[in-house]
């Protein structure tokens, strides 16, 4: 018999509540929880998704449910709080589930304290999307608890992300004086925009194009907002040649994926990621990307470094040449993945 999972995520008074669905989460985040948890209803798994406004909602959502093991979507339950709750329901297993690879987790102040923190207690478990975070995570708890054994170890969970495909076919037009480039997402130093538009620029040179160059506003996280300055005076002195920075707002899944599927390329070149959904996004519409080999499933034949802006350049002549392509092996790739993650999920639950 499986068990009974409710997945509880946070509500960010900070986000806009009628863009960032009903719940006032950030897209994301909510997008990844619930692709995981409608695989799971489908795949025969008592699941559900619930939104506290903060810890002391968790007791009533686990009265509610009655689950067998809560998910905690990211960092924001104080440690000290599982004492109460093991003790309100003690048949109940407890995972926190970790979102980022370390250097984004950097920014995080409080993020090694209170991994650290959650592990004093014995019900409860940290699960981790990125195998490279996974090995980290368990490392430095082995040493800061001196774990030694495997029932040890396993308190630290693979827990990779799904997707859901829907591909979409798309002809790229080259009849156009310009070229739309997506480099959608939260403005993020980690996320690495300025580079990317240096890279597009230099690509529209080679092919003799505009480039308008499609961000994100509404999200500057991170001390993101130099580089959206930056963004703003590379393209304004650029604007003479017809280059352009289209910044868009934040929309409902159903509006961002028409607005993906209007691009020609989108790019996704970042320092650290654990999964990207934007990116599965952009195929999903049968826009070809450019990513970099933080991301697992992305095609390494399209890939990029992220500190070479002549690579992304090469990177993006060759999606432009060869479109169907690259989503047709980025798409291949992304099957395989989520393929594997729905396998670990029932293997944990079912």
């Amino acid at each position: 018999m499986s068990k009974k999972i409710l997945f509880i995520l946070k509500r960010r008074e900070d986000y806009n509540q009628e863009i960032h669905t009903a719940h006032g989460l950030s897209t994301g985040l909510w997008n990844s929880c619930s692709y995981l948890n409608d695989m799971l209803q489908k795949s025969g798994v008592d699941s559900n998704i619930e939104v506290a406004i903060d810890n002391n909602c968790i007791d009533r959502l686990v009265n509610l449910h009655k689950p067998d093991v809560v998910i905690i979507e990211a960092l924001w339950v104080v440690p000290e709080k599982f004492e109460v709750l093991i003790k309100l329901h003690p048949s109940v297993e407890w995972i926190v589930r970790l979102h980022s690879e370390m250097p984004f987790m950097a920014g995080e102040g409080m993020a090694m304290s209170w991994i650290y923190g959650y592990t004093q207690y014995p019900k409860v478990s940290i699960g981790v999307n990125a195998p490279r975070m996974l090995n980290e995570i368990r490392h430095y708890l082995q040493v800061a608890n001196m774990w030694e054994n495997e029932e040890e170890f396993s308190r630290v969970i693979f827990m990779p992300n799904y997707y859901p495909i829907a591909a979409k076919e798309k002809v790229l037009k080259k009849n156009k004086y310009w070229i739309d480039i997506a480099c959608f997402g939260a403005v993020r130093p980690l996320k690495n925009q300025m580079s990317q538009a240096v890279a597009a620029i230099k690509f529209g040179s080679v092919v003799n194009k505009q480039i308008r160059f499609h961000i994100n506003a509404g999200r500057v996280e991170m001390n993101g907002s130099p580089v959206l300055h930056n963004l703003n005076g590379y393209f304004e002195s650029l604007s003479k040649y017809g280059h352009q920075l289209v910044i868009h707002e934040w929309v409902q899944r159903d509006e961002f994926l028409k607005l993906c599927a209007s691009m020609d390329i989108g790019m996704q070149v970042s320092f650290s990621e654990t999964f990207n959904i934007v990116g599965a996004d952009l195929i999903s519409q049968g826009v070809p990307l450019v990513g970099s080999s933080e991301i697992p499933w992305s095609s390494p034949w399209f890939n990029a470094d992220p500190t070479d802006t002549d690579d992304m350049k090469n990177a993006l002549l060759r999606s432009y040449i060869a479109p169907k392509m690259n989503v047709n092996m980025n798409t291949k790739n992304l099957v395989k993945y989520v393929d594997g993650t729905k396998n670990i999920w029932l293997k944990l639950f079912k």
